[in-house]
């Protein structure tokens, strides 16, 4: 069984024991999280909402949050003298889907 659910902005399809780097959400490692807005439910039935299917939610544990690699963000005009550079490192948190409910 599998579900397609939006959170942080983008679409991702989980399955049951899949571990994923998602947008930051702001709770602790060990808690439990629930995905609502759940698009798609497939499996021998799939259930295809409006946008979002009644009744179907994704339950998450939370392993750890966490900061990604650093990438540099360089700014340049040529024959202006315009240079900029700075570094980003992106927030998420590493989810384990436990249950799709349909």
């Amino acid at each position: 069984m599998y579900a397609i659910i939006e959170t942080g902005g983008k679409q991702l399809k989980v399955e049951e024991g899949q571990e994923l780097f998602i947008e930051k959400l702001g709770a602790e490692a060990g808690e439990s999280v629930t995905f609502d807005k759940v698009l798609v439910v497939g499996g021998e039935e799939t259930k295809v909402g409006a946008p979002y299917v009644e009744g179907a939610k994704v339950t998450a544990k939370v392993d750890k949050e966490g900061r990604g690699k650093k990438i540099t963000v360089f700014k340049y005009k040529p024959k202006k003298n315009y240079k900029r550079k700075q570094g980003h490192r992106q927030p998420f948190t590493k989810v384990t889907i436990e249950k799709i409910e349909a």
